[in-house]
């Protein structure tokens, strides 16, 4: 039984449930029809880099996903939200190392994992963003979370054009697209194609400080008008002019035309 409520749609393709497990365990070998699909889409295939022996599965639902995590790691910990599925999910798994926390993930404490873990999941579209930024700001990081989201929400965590959530995620985490999967793959279907994302959460903490995401906030406060105007809450639009020309910005920039490294420029002349 599904509940809508939950963002539940559950996926069979055994080669795509594979491919996040191994891209978990970062030993990824896709199949042939994998790896048309991820040179089409200018994906990484991954490498033979064995990171962790334990897994922490979001959200594992009917236990699709984590049969394919159980045959590559040690121990499994499966967070479900819902109480029946939480019950009724290690019957499915009789012998294996499988820890099932009935609790939700937005609440579960990353800090009790061990040093070396990784993450992997196939996430309710509705919290995406929530999910990234607590994986991201864990008290303790995992070596790599692979996730199934929303393919347009991937695209735009990985693409050239910036939003909020881009920079947030490129700032404390390399960021790879894997393959896409089609809606028809799930049951019930989805309304929209889903993709994966591999994030490596650099473990040394974020690459500038949170403090540029006060200025970051301003700038995507209108997203379409330009910059300038919305960095004005900030510095009068003489003194912005000024720093533009100085740093090389275009005066008709807008937000998600600057990246990473241009906002903490502009940090450092502005803050």
């Amino acid at each position: 039984m599904v509940d809508k409520a939950l963002g539940q749609h559950w996926l069979y393709n055994r080669e795509v449930l594979d491919y996040i497990a191994s891209e978990a365990k970062g030993v990824a070998c896709p199949s042939d029809t994998l790896r048309a699909a991820l040179a089409k889409s200018s994906c990484s295939a991954g490498h033979i880099t064995p990171l962790a022996s334990l897994a922490l599965e979001i959200g594992p639902g009917l236990g699709t996903l984590t049969a394919s995590l159980l045959r590559r790691f040690e121990k499994v910990v499966a967070v479900e939200f819902d109480a029946k599925l939480a019950r009724n999910l290690p019957g499915s798994f009789p012998g294996k190392n499988l820890e099932v926390v009935n609790a939700d993930f937005l609440k579960f404490d990353l800090a009790k994992m061990p040093e070396d873990y990784v993450i992997a999941g196939n996430i309710p579209y509705y919290i995406t963003s929530p999910i990234i930024e607590k994986i991201l700001t864990a008290g303790r990081l995992p070596k790599r979370a692979v996730l199934l989201i929303q393919k347009e929400v991937a695209e735009r965590i990985a693409d050239e054009k910036e939003t909020g959530l881009s920079l947030f995620v490129k700032n404390r985490a390399s960021v790879r697209l894997g393959p896409v999967v089609l809606k028809g793959e799930f049951t019930p279907p989805p309304k929209v194609d889903s993709q994966v994302i591999i994030l490596e959460p650099f473990l040394d903490g974020p690459k500038y400080p949170d403090e540029l995401f006060k200025l970051i906030r301003a700038a995507f406060t209108a997203p379409r008008k330009k910059l300038i105007h919305n960095l004005s809450q900030l510095k009068s639009k003489e003194e912005l002019g000024e720093i533009f020309g100085k740093l090389g910005i275009s005066l008709n920039a807008r937000p998600a035309d600057l990246h990473l490294d241009d906002y903490y420029r502009l940090y450092c002349d502005i803050m």
